[in-house]
């Protein structure tokens, strides 16, 4: 039976970062790995520095945004149960986004479609991947630091994450007689391209940001150890720890005075 590995927003920054330290393993010789992502001249050029191994690399260009996003997934899904049966073995929910700034001066439309790529099409995928999935498998839902508290200046990107965390979570618990582990990853500043499209280009770097190398090195080592929550590093760990004697509208009020954001 063909066995397969699913990784959304594969074209760059951890999602790719995934790819590369998955092909790496000796362990998914003679397995599928599927790259997903929007954008399909950066995914197939990505795809073709996969090369070398007994591994069938496959790209699928699709917007994964909402539910008609997810959709396409079931369709893909759909299309090669035809072919013979499958199982995923691992799933990463890699595909989102954010935006800098108060609420009231960011563009709605634009607000929505991160909820719809970030909770929407994750809970779809999910769920549209789960009934291909057998004990011994493995989701690694990406979520945020952020997930911890309700930010300003952040405010639907943190509820987004706080979303993916809990939801992460209760599947954890739903799925542990079937033998499915999930993890959520919570990262902090991560060195990727985050912080250039959530800030409309005006911050091209993510501040104090760490390699994407470790953060997810060290995710997919608690996946395996099935481990319900990644984070990295110690004061990622301390931050997540506090936030549970911090007020919420104190958080909220605290970060929208004093962590601005360039949007």
């Amino acid at each position: 039976m063909k066995r397969i590995i699913i990784i959304t927003g594969a074209s760059s920054g951890m999602g790719a970062e995934f790819a590369r330290q998955i092909y790496a393993q000796k362990s998914i010789e003679n397995r599928e790995m599927w790259l997903i992502a929007r954008e399909a001249d950066k995914l197939s050029e990505f795809a073709k520095t996969l090369s070398g191994k007994n591994i069938t690399v496959r790209t699928f260009a699709t917007d994964l945004c909402g539910a008609d996003g997810a959709g396409h997934i079931k369709d893909i899904l759909d299309t090669e149960h035809k072919k013979g049966k499958f199982v995923i073995d691992l799933l990463i929910n890699n595909a989102g986004f954010g935006t800098y700034g108060p609420f009231v001066e960011t563009d709605p439309k634009r607000e929505m479609m991160m909820v719809d790529l970030n909770c929407t099409a994750l809970t779809g995928i999910c769920g549209f991947a789960l009934p291909h999935m057998q004990r011994g498998g493995r989701i690694i839902n990406v979520a945020s630091l952020a997930a911890f508290l309700p930010l300003g200046n952040f405010a639907v990107y943190a509820a987004t994450k706080s979303y993916v965390l809990s939801f992460s979570i209760a599947l954890a618990a739903e799925l542990k007689e079937r033998g499915i582990s999930v993890c959520a990853m919570c990262p902090g500043s991560v060195s990727t391209n985050f912080a250039n499209v959530a800030s409309n280009g005006k911050r091209t770097e993510v501040l104090h940001g760490c390699d994407p190398c470790r953060v997810v090195a060290h995710a997919l080592r608690a996946s395996e150890r099935s481990r319900k929550i990644a984070l990295w590093r110690p004061k990622w760990k301390i931050v997540a720890f506090m936030s549970r004697f911090i007020g919420r509208y104190v958080g909220a009020r605290f970060t929208y005075l004093f962590n601005k954001r360039p949007h």
